[in-house]
């Protein structure tokens, strides 16, 4: 692409203006005077750590909260956005992280039925060759008669982007879009719109985690950082170091530490033809073998939906196998929570505040649910030694930096990024032979993400054997020794990571 083609010819208008927004939530304050400018047709990355006010700005520029104060420019001229239907008829459209789309629709109907008003008399035919004629100009290739139940995850992420240009907003946020597309599908995405902000005045802001994405399309950046304005501008002759240091601050920010020479150790887990059934009883594990050693981790890329969740669930023991052989240290395995501490087993699933903490016990009592019932952390074997529990939380809340290292705050309080330091905390602070761990740094900005990785790096050259599942490929080529991809709940590629072809990964992991 020259750089003729990549100038917009609408940039020296401005699409969207926040000024001066304040937002606070009883005494925590959110958002401080911030205030930055969309320009018209172009493409503008909102950056930030977790907790930095990123997704209380945009759920206020959408309606969804009213900012105590400041204002909302479109076009130049200040509105009053009360809800998502004013949002709309302001020209403002919103892709989320979490799917919208009604499961029992075709996704014809899903989107035909998001306008506003929706029309009393609906010509089918002629809506479905409208949305044909508007595939053509993406990327996208989805069934419309197919329920919205029926796709995998990265076609509702495609669907839900459809619907938006099928809505023909003026200025479109994007809250993490790519997290379930395949690499190659996540570039694809981003370059049609990239495009459209060119060609169709269409002005973008997306939220995002990679810099991969900010430095390859952005042309400008907005940093947040604890709810204040640490930056907004072009991104012009920044380096993403530069923009880790303008939203972290002056953090110490770890880096992933060196791969140590290992030599690879005994086989820990050897899974063969493992099969295992989703919620609904459809076959999710489809007749996976593996073998995992002592002194490796073996990354599992796959696009969400295929099957990672429903291995990690029967590793973990919240999910049980129809059939197949797992074995532990050479020991069958049924991942019983006795045979999970004799063989140093231990689990960070993804969504760990939902699945590996009570959300309203404590951070001591989190930490506890490991070694509550261990002779040294009880008193005459009935009842809680809570002096000695409260010191073993706060060493590790020191040790993995877990704020604010309030004991006796509730884990459902604390950012993202802290309930996951703090689950890694308790699965690998002691004795540790296999960890299995799931998408650990899914959401969290780039000093947590660096302080998981290092964690686990420093885990396997300990002599661990990590099992890392994870939808970043990025991350798995940064911190596996091996990696393989899974697809419609089987593996479809192995290989030692000197030896992987990502752009075979990313066809794999799109089942080609």
């Amino acid at each position: 692409m020259t750089a003729e083609a990549l100038t917009s010819p609408f940039q020296s208008a401005t699409a969207l203006e926040v000024i001066n927004l304040c937002k606070s939530f009883g005494a925590l304050r959110v958002l401080d005077n911030i205030s930055f400018q969309l320009h018209r047709g172009s493409f503008h990355a909102l950056l930030g750590g977790n907790g930095a006010g990123k997704s209380t700005l945009v759920k206020c520029i959408m309606g969804y909260y009213h900012a105590d104060q400041g204002s909302v420019l479109i076009d130049n001229r200040k509105r009053e956005i009360n809800n998502t239907r004013d949002a709309h008829q302001h020209g403002l459209g919103m892709v989320y992280q979490h799917f919208t789309l009604v499961p029992e629709m075709t996704v014809l109907e899903n989107l035909v039925l998001s306008r506003s008003p929706i029309p009393k008399i609906i010509n089918w035919q002629k809506e479905k060759q409208h949305l044909e004629t508007l595939m053509a100009e993406t990327p996208f290739k989805i069934p419309l008669h197919k329920k919205a139940s029926a796709l995998a995850a990265g076609e509702k992420q495609k669907v839900e982007i459809l619907k938006q240009l099928f809505l023909q907003p003026e200025i479109l946020i994007l809250d993490e879009p790519t997290s379930v597309l395949t690499p190659q599908e996540a570039d694809e995405v981003l370059d049609m719109l990239k495009k459209w902000t060119r060609s169709k005045n269409l002005s973008v802001l997306i939220i995002t985690h990679k810099f991969r994405e900010v430095m390859n399309f952005a042309d400008d950046v907005s940093i947040l950082r604890r709810g204040k304005l640490a930056y907004s501008g072009p991104l012009a002759e920044k380096t993403p170091a530069m923009l880790a240091e303008l939203m972290v601050g002056n953090e110490e920010i770890a880096s992933t530490g060196a791969r140590e020479l290992v030599l690879k150790g005994d086989i820990r887990l050897d899974i063969h033809q493992l099969v295992a059934s989703n919620d609904s009883g459809a076959v999710a594990v489809d007749g996976i073998s593996l073998q995992l050693h002592g002194g490796e981790i073996l990354g599992i890329a796959g696009v969400s939906g295929n099957g990672q969740r429903e291995l990690v669930q029967v590793l973990s023991g919240q999910r049980s196998p129809d059939s197949g052989d797992i074995r532990v240290c050479g020991e069958p395995y049924t991942a019983s929570r006795e045979e999970m501490a004799r063989h140093k087993l231990y689990c960070l699933p993804e969504e760990p505040l939902r699945n590996a903490c009570v959300p309203r016990m404590n951070l001591v009592e989190n930490l506890a649910l490991r070694i509550f019932d261990q002779p040294r952390y009880t008193r005459w074997k009935w009842f809680l030694n809570r002096q000695a529990l409260k010191a073993h939380a706060l060493k590790l809340i020191a040790r993995y930096h877990v704020r604010p290292p309030e004991l006796e705050r509730w884990i459902e309080t604390l950012s993202g990024g802290n309930v996951q330091r703090l689950v890694l905390a308790r699965e690998i602070s002691g004795e540790v032979d296999l960890l299995i761990t799931a998408n650990p740094c899914f959401g969290l900005d780039f000093a947590a993400t660096a302080e998981i990785r290092r964690q686990l790096m420093e885990a396997r050259n300990r002599g661990v054997a990590v099992l890392l599942v994870s939808e970043d490929l990025d991350e798995l080529l940064e911190l596996s020794d091996r990696i393989a991809v899974i697809f419609g709940g089987q593996l479809r590629y192995e290989a030692p990571i000197a030896q992987a072809n990502m752009d075979e990964m990313g066809l794999k992991m799109a089942g080609h």
